[in-house]
């Protein structure tokens, strides 16, 4: 199976399935002397942790990373950084009675068809347990990121929309994000949404989410035209990401709906400096950093595994149907975000690191 690394400089490389000895990745291109330590990376691995809340997947894994090389006194030494991640808590016998079935909504069918062969346990390396392996890359890269450009650096990611029920982003405060099983920004929705997932829960079902990610302190000038897009890279970065089925960069697909005047980020000075009255482009310009805050938002679809019998074929192409039993998310969306974080961090790191080859 090709194509399991991602990045140009800063590059990582994952490996593992969802039911095997372990997960990890192999992350090369980090700059040295950077000092880093595996309770460094683990906080963001906290975060996208099972088994936190109701809310999600009652899958118990630590997630604890262990760093195997690459570090040295504690600073990155600019060789491979291998990290490994432990599986503790699989259940594969949850699969045995589907494991000739296609399971609808997951790449069952497709991964089978390409390969003559697939993971059963799980969904092997379909399974979105590949995430934690990108969290751990992207909090290296955030480390780094927080190293070349100071303290005014920051990503946060939120969700903004949890199956139908949205919430105000007028009212976004990134210190009630920690506080809610949610990640929401809005103090206001949490209630309703733990209603609502509840009840999608209740009924066997699951529901999608819609997921904003901000990135602040980003100078002006970063990207590579004309192939190499810092928007481009994001947009093919979040698509990664199991269960991604959308991307917008600022407005994105809303900027269709708006006139010329409403879509066009006003440009002004004062006092020697430049500013930006809007910011509908999401913080980029044809494919360069303008220097404002990076914007980027994704969709995520409703978990496949749901309790509801669905109709399907198995492996002989003969019709049947399938319930898929076993510990699941009902809104995948949810434990997404320090995901889209990581990918954006790794993203913005690539891209410095270009730029700084180029333009010094």
């Amino acid at each position: 199976m090709s194509f399991n690394t991602f990045g140009k400089i800063f590059r990582f490389t994952t490996w593992g399935e969802s039911h095997g000895p372990a997960i990890g990745c192999v992350i090369d291109g980090c700059p040295p002397n950077i000092a880093i330590s595996e309770r460094d990376i683990q906080y963001d691995m906290d975060r996208r942790k099972p088994g936190q809340s109701k809310f999600t997947t009652q899958r118990k894994e630590s997630d604890k990373i262990v760093i195997l090389s690459g570090v040295f006194q504690g600073k990155t030494t600019g060789t491979p950084i291998s990290i490994i991640i432990y599986n503790e808590d699989k259940r594969s016998r949850d699969y045995e009675t589907i494991k000739d079935k296609f399971r609808p909504g997951h790449a069952d069918f497709t991964y089978f068809k390409k390969y003559g062969i697939r993971d059963f346990r799980g969904g092997g390396r379909q399974s979105a347990r590949e995430t934690a392996c990108r969290v751990a890359a992207g909090a290296v890269a955030k480390i780094v990121l927080k190293k070349l450009l100071g303290s005014k650096f920051k990503i946060i990611g939120a969700v903004t929309q949890l199956g139908l029920m949205s919430c105000d982003k007028s009212n976004w405060n990134d210190d009630q994000i920690r506080k809610n099983p949610f990640f929401c920004p809005d103090k206001k929705s949490v209630k309703l949404w733990e209603k609502y997932l509840l009840a999608v829960r209740k009924s066997g079902s699951s529901c999608g989410a819609v997921i904003e990610i901000r990135s602040s302190g980003i100078p002006v000038g970063i990207g590579s035209p004309i192939y190499s897009k810092l928007d481009t890279e994001i947009a093919a970065a979040l698509m990664s990401i199991n269960a991604v089925k959308g991307v917008n960069v600022g407005a994105g697909m809303g900027a269709a709906f708006l006139s010329g005047e409403e879509n066009s980020d006003e440009i002004r000075s004062k006092s020697g400096k430049t500013f930006f009255k809007s910011n509908k482009a999401g913080g980029i310009l044809g494919g360069i950093s303008t220097g404002q805050q990076i914007v980027a938002s994704f969709s995520v679809k409703p978990t496949s595994s749901i309790l509801n019998s669905r109709e399907t074929i198995d492996k002989k192409g003969k019709n049947t149907n399938i319930s898929v039993k076993g510990r699941h998310d009902p809104c995948v969306g949810i434990r997404a975000v320090p995901i889209g974080e990581a990918m954006l961090a790794c993203v913005l790191l690539d891209q410095i690191l270009m730029n700084r080859g180029q333009c010094g």
